[in-house]
């Protein structure tokens, strides 16, 4: 017993020998005033901009303000118990956010936290929300399609891995389904994809994941979350944290998609967040510095180039309108930002023309670039026949005689713009979208009448994939019509059109 306590003892003064004492500085600041989200703190005197800041209820905060004695902090959850003389710790981290391919499948906060009660996730890396975007020389031409599966869009208004496209129009006018439609067309397409959800309901959240969910896209889809009932702080940091998850996609050389849905949402939050900071309001009461918030966001997106690894990142902001005003100061900054943008009008929607998107003055200047050649074999001309189209409707209303070529413009851009319209979730392939659009533009469809365009081409779509298949296949593997094709294409539709009708 006598040996056992010498052995321990022995054991005690050895550490008691070997302990050497560290001494550590660390600045601790104390709350001055709080409230509506916002903390003004002294005596952090070394904190660096956008550093994270822990408040001793345990809440997180960014250093937002750096004035001269006072330290602005944004409070990113419960503020209500956090009280005047509190202590605020910095972390020495500048905010940042988990990434990686364990953030794939997942739901989580603007802080990287899972919100969808599946566990931690294990992060590959750390990367700040705020990064500069990549330079010039890194970059490269924007040459590879996005596809959409919306016809519309993959017709006349083609978006490119790496691009920015804007997708603008008043509430209810079918963004977010363009966007949902863009995400679940991309099963099996070898592209990662971000949806930010900014200002959103909670409920409008939950089924939009269940969507996704039931097609199959959260395989690959990760959803970053900051809903109207949460800080306006966190709907501010959310599109900068969804777009480091997509940079680390980008940076190891894979392709990635996100949207933002909406910016108009997060500039309000910015606005919100920037008044209680007392920053001086310009236009519309928006901080000066809001085409910022927005720049270097978008500027994020990018081709790099292939000494940079290839990857791209491509981003469809969502920016909402009131009564189709695109002229509104967050409007025109997005739109002077972006490659282009899909103009959604409330008349067309509710004329039954869905997705809504005024191929007039939608635009995409990555053009024909990010198109495949079988695309732009068959839509080249698309744009202008419906252009034609609509001109021609216009002078026709006045119910004067038509002769029998303006008829016929006429009576092909009824057809087209039927063959334009599409359900919600139900994207079409490539090759699907060559063979109706052919049909179309060739005026093979002259025959059948308006009402039945859309049955003419579910029938014809079924009939493509069993008895015409080997076409179907040629073009989905070559990505172009050949001579020989296209003769093979045109002599099935003539046989199928005949039969059918």
């Amino acid at each position: 017993m006598a040996e056992i306590s010498s052995n321990i003892f022995e054991s005690l003064l050895k550490q008691v020998q070997g302990f050497s004492p560290s001494v550590e500085a660390v600045e601790v600041g104390y709350v001055q005033e709080v409230g509506d989200g916002i903390a003004r703190v002294t005596g952090l005197s070394n904190i660096r901009f956008s550093e994270l800041v822990r408040f001793a209820n345990g809440v997180a905060g960014i250093a937002f303000n750096l004035e001269e004695d006072v330290v602005g902090v944004i409070i990113m959850g419960d503020y209500d118990t956090i009280q005047e003389g509190d202590e605020v710790r910095p972390t020495g981290r500048i905010a940042s956010i988990p990434v990686g391919m364990g953030m794939v499948g997942r739901v989580v906060n603007a802080l990287g936290e899972p919100v969808d009660g599946r566990g931690p996730i294990t992060a590959a890396d750390y990367y700040n929300i705020e990064r500069i975007a990549p330079g010039v020389m890194e970059r490269q031409n924007v040459n590879r399609p996005v596809q959409t599966g919306i016809v519309a869009i993959d017709s006349m208004t083609p978006i490119g891995r790496g691009q920015r496209e804007l997708i603008i129009g008043d509430r209810q006018t079918g963004k977010t389904a363009i966007a949902i439609d863009t995400i679940i067309n991309q099963k099996g397409k070898d592209l990662y994809c971000i949806y930010v959800a900014i200002g959103k309901r909670r409920g409008e959240v939950a089924r939009l994941v269940a969507t996704l969910e039931e097609n199959g896209a959260m395989e690959y889809t990760t959803v970053v979350t900051a809903t109207a009932s949460e800080a306006a702080a966190l709907q501010y940091i959310a599109p900068y944290a969804g777009c480091a998850i997509g940079e680390w996609f980008m940076e190891n050389g894979k392709d990635a998609l996100i949207v933002y849905d909406d910016l108009s949402k997060h500039a309000w939050a910015y606005r919100q967040v920037s008044l209680l900071m007392r920053r001086p309001p310009g236009r519309e009461a928006y901080p000066g510095d809001v085409f910022y918030l927005h720049s270097r966001l978008l500027e994020r997106a990018a081709q790099l180039s292939k000494k940079r690894g290839g990857g791209s990142l491509t981003a469809l902001p969502i920016i909402e309108t009131l009564l189709g005003d695109v002229s509104a100061y967050v409007p025109t900054n997005v739109i002077s930002i972006t490659d282009g943008q899909i103009f959604l009008e409330s008349e067309l929607f509710n004329a039954g023309q869905r997705p809504a998107i005024n191929v007039g003055i939608s635009v995409s200047r990555v053009g024909g670039d990010a198109q495949t050649k079988s695309m732009k074999k068959v839509a080249g001309g698309l744009r202008l026949d419906l252009a034609q189209f609509r001109s021609l409707a216009a002078f026709a209303q006045f119910g004067s005689d038509l002769d029998k070529s303006t008829q016929r413009q006429l009576d092909r851009g009824l057809r087209l713009t039927e063959l334009l319209k599409q359900p919600q979730y139900q994207p079409l392939s490539l090759t699907d979208q060559v063979a109706v659009l052919y049909a179309g533009t060739r005026g093979m469809l002259d025959t059948v009448s308006v009402d039945r365009v859309r049955a003419w081409q579910e029938a014809f779509l079924r009939a493509y994939h069993s008895q015409y298949a080997d076409i179907a296949d040629d073009i989905d593997s070559k990505k172009l019509v050949s001579d020989e094709t296209e003769a093979k294409l045109k002599a099935a539709i003539a046989e199928f059109t005949a039969n059918w009708s």
